[in-house]
């Protein structure tokens, strides 16, 4: 019998093509995917799976949000996780229940209705829990602004109270985890030892970003001081499980999984090989794909300088406010700024300039061309306009 995942965003079944089935699986290998609300084109989430996996739409997502077969949580920062893992995060769940204490006891009340009605009603938006009370939210800097039962909703989903189940756009959906994480998998989450939990979220950091260092503030995604850090690495490697890298010019220390070395070997081999990569498959990042999310790792392994404008001043800013670095095969080789016009259908690249050194030829500018029309047409076959530089 085939299973629901298998079955295409309109139901019917679609041999060969993507389905969410394929996204789940994806979603796995990538261990994380970040969510962001920025809407420039489309967001964040969707752009990273759009690279990895051909005919994929947002569609497949909710698909598996709806499923429960993924959840929304604090990993890499706002996260999809596969459902499966909801345990590993009873750490960081007991960490934020301790930190938030006070902020959820002022909330006791509004916090409670919220409880209350989910448990009564079952899932529902922010909206359906209406007041007149305000209070100083976490982006409130100009006195109370915020709904109190809004910011219960949050701190809720911080301690792990409630949980996404759906999205309608950037509207969230919330019910209890009783009703959404599976049974076998939330007893083990309320029974596993924290130290465990802890051990696992590190190994599920380390093999997300399968080359790392130990000056990443969220190493293990999870608060953990820097000598504490070294000790954990150097554990790691006397038993086998981590190697040290040496990177030819790079002074930075970098470490990979052991499993991984063979792979790093033919990689290398095949690189040191090559004589060219104009024809490579050209794919735009978002500025939180899996790839981007350490800058001084884009700079020591790819020599490429990335900040994201979206907080610079605009007269600041350099290449433009959702700047997208170009991929080549495994060579970063420029940058663009796009902007989606939703009323008018309407594909808009303000900045295209290629990096430094990269020579562009007639099939290299063909085959970013062809990748530019790809991704006019994942926005829906939205009229493309370049501003090339």
């Amino acid at each position: 019998m085939l299973d629901a995942l298998d079955l295409d965003h309109d139901g019917a079944y679609h041999p060969g093509r993507t389905t969410s089935g394929h996204v789940l699986r994806e979603i796995r290998r990538l261990e994380v995917v970040q969510l962001d609300p920025v809407a420039a084109v489309e967001r964040n989430q969707h752009l990273v799976l759009a690279n990895r996996l051909r005919g994929y739409r947002p569609a497949m997502l909710e698909t598996l949000l709806t499923h429960r077969r993924i959840f929304e949580y604090w990993a890499n920062a706002a996260c999809v996780i596969p459902i499966e893992d909801y345990w590993m995060f009873a750490g960081v769940r007991a960490r934020l229940r301790r930190g938030l204490r006070e902020e959820r006891r002022l909330l006791q009340k509004p916090a409670a209705r919220v409880l209350r009605e989910l448990g009564q009603r079952g899932p529902q938006p922010s909206r359906a829990f209406a007041t007149d009370e305000r209070i100083a939210g976490y982006w409130d800097n100009k006195g109370p602004k915020t709904k109190a039962t809004s910011h219960a909703l949050n701190v809720l989903w911080d301690t792990g109270e409630v949980m996404v189940v759906r999205r309608e756009g950037v509207e969230r959906y919330f019910d209890l985890p009783e009703k959404v994480v599976p049974p076998d998998v939330l007893r083990h989450a309320a029974a596993v030892p924290v130290a465990d939990a802890d051990a696992a979220l590190l190994d599920k950091y380390l093999r997300a970003y399968r080359v790392f260092e130990l000056g990443d503030f969220r190493f293990g995604w999870r608060k953990i001081p820097a000598p504490q850090r070294r000790d954990i690495i150097a554990g790691r490697v006397r038993r086998g499980d981590v190697v040290a890298l040496t990177i030819d010019g790079v002074q930075r220390q970098y470490y990979a999984l052991a499993r991984d070395l063979p792979a790093l070997r033919r990689h290398d081999r095949a690189a040191r090989g090559e004589r060219g990569w104009p024809d490579r498959p050209i794919r735009f990042l978002p500025p939180l794909d899996n790839l981007l999310w350490r800058r001084e790792r884009l700079a020591d392994l790819f020599g490429f300088a990335y900040v994201w404008e979206i907080y610079v001043p605009a007269h600041k800013r350099k290449f433009g406010y959702y700047t997208m670095p170009i991929l080549a095969g495994d060579r970063l080789i420029g940058r663009m700024d796009p902007r989606l016009d939703r009323a008018h259908r309407r594909l808009e690249v303000r900045v295209l300039p290629f990096e430094p050194g990269v020579r562009v030829t007639r099939a290299l500018r063909g085959n970013v061309e062809a990748a530019l029309e790809r991704f006019a047409r994942f926005h829906g076959g939205a009229d493309l306009a370049v501003e090339w530089r």
